[in-house]
């Protein structure tokens, strides 16, 4: 389960690949670690039907008897569309998470962490998750005041043979061509959920192992940039 990534390109380069146009596209920054509850990139279908690229906040918030409010930052794929905490987003909300990389920790005392990236012409080609969003109203702590806020999650799938050697159960949905863009966005919920497969292990590499819980190559791009 994947609760540690990355988008470390700048602001430019995610738009030209999404093909978003500059005035529905948000100031980001790019970002070498991305952890629970930070706002980050999410590219999703504006009211008026365009798409637009803008920052939500990662995990849903799932309220929770006599204590804080859980969020849920990933959404399992024999879940999705059987769940009512999930489904309605799924058939309505679906969106494009950009990643360059994410990080699966393996031991503990302290941890060591393992970053998966794509391979390419670049150290850290762009792709996305199969996200999906949603609206929040309500308290996310302990009786915590109400807050307005859009959140987001990805779906995670069976692992591929290179990332069950460092988390054998679930690995995120990962997206990267235009036309699984489109369709993810906008196709049906059965188009959508045709996409929900393991990533091909050959085409994907681990390219950082270690106790840092960040994308170094990436921390070091965003400084020269």
């Amino acid at each position: 389960m994947c609760n540690l990534y990355s988008q470390t390109l700048p602001r430019q380069a995610v738009i030209k690949y999404f093909r978003i146009s500059h005035n529905r596209a948000a100031a980001i920054t790019p970002k070498p670690a991305i952890f629970p509850t930070n706002e980050a990139p999410v590219i999703r279908r504006a009211e008026d039907g365009e798409q637009e690229l803008v920052e939500l906040s990662w995990g849903f918030v799932l309220l929770m008897k006599d204590k804080a409010p859980r969020r849920v930052t990933n959404v399992r794929d024999d879940k999705i569309r059987t769940s009512r905490f999930w489904r309605g987003s799924f058939e309505e909300r679906r969106c494009l998470v950009p990643v360059t990389s994410f990080s699966e920790p393996k031991g503990r005392n302290p941890a060591t962490w393992h970053w998966f990236a794509l391979k390419g012409d670049s150290p850290r080609r762009l792709f996305a998750f199969a996200g999906i969003w949603g609206s929040w109203k309500g308290p996310i702590k302990k009786d915590g005041q109400t807050v307005e806020l859009d959140v987001f999650a990805f779906m995670t799938t069976t692992p591929n043979e290179l990332v069950a050697t460092i988390h054998p159960q679930r690995m995120p949905v990962i997206l990267d061509s235009e036309e699984a863009f489109e369709t993810w966005t906008d196709g049906t919920p059965d188009e959508a959920f045709d996409l929900v497969n393991s990533y091909p292990a050959d085409q994907m590499h681990i390219v950082q192992s270690g106790k840092d819980r960040k994308d170094l190559l990436g921390e070091a791009a965003t400084v020269v940039t």
